[in-house]
């Protein structure tokens, strides 16, 4: 009786031991900014977290990106590796940023199961707006070759043409 007592209370803590811990969140926000790739002409979100507590294998992260030119959020899914601390967050290219507005984010990171295991709400302001960039990518392919739309007889122009955002 004592023995299956004792293998009872092992067994016990040993699948205690792999359930998360429900006082901390599994996530860490460090980093958040706007990404200008003025060769490329495009932006991005970038939001940037630590791992602080193992989530359980399968998990993933769902980000929620407000459209800085309207309509409806931009999302981005990916999975969690257990090996991983760090996790980047890149949204899909955006237009229309304007310089000191907020633009709200929501992060949520999903059990293998669906259920929500934390939520974090943020938001990202820019300082600088976004029609500094070029209208048109400066570069094109894998070796970053002129792009001929912006650079007509392979000479730039005097002035070059920069992004604006559609009303």
């Amino acid at each position: 009786m004592r023995k299956a007592l004792m293998i009872s209370a092992l067994l016990a803590a040993v699948v205690a031991g792999c359930q998360r811990d429900s006082g901390r969140d599994p996530l860490e926000l460090t980093g958040k900014m706007f990404v200008f790739n003025y060769r490329l002409a495009y932006a991005t979100y970038m939001v940037t977290l630590n791992k602080t507590q193992p989530v359980p294998d399968g998990s993933t992260v769902v980000a929620t990106f407000e459209n800085p030119a309207g309509g409806n959020p931009l999302t981005l899914e990916r999975k969690l590796f257990p090996k991983l601390n760090k996790v980047v967050l890149e949204s899909p290219d955006i237009t229309c940023v304007k310089k000191q507005k907020p633009y709200a984010v929501t992060i949520e990171v999903k059990g293998p199961d669906g259920t929500s295991l934390q939520r974090l709400e943020t938001t990202v302001i820019s300082d600088i707006d976004q029609d500094v960039m070029p209208a048109k990518a400066l570069v094109e392919g894998p070796a970053y070759d002129k792009n001929p739309e912006v650079f007509k007889n392979g000479k730039a122009p005097e002035r070059f043409e920069t992004a604006s955002c559609p009303t």
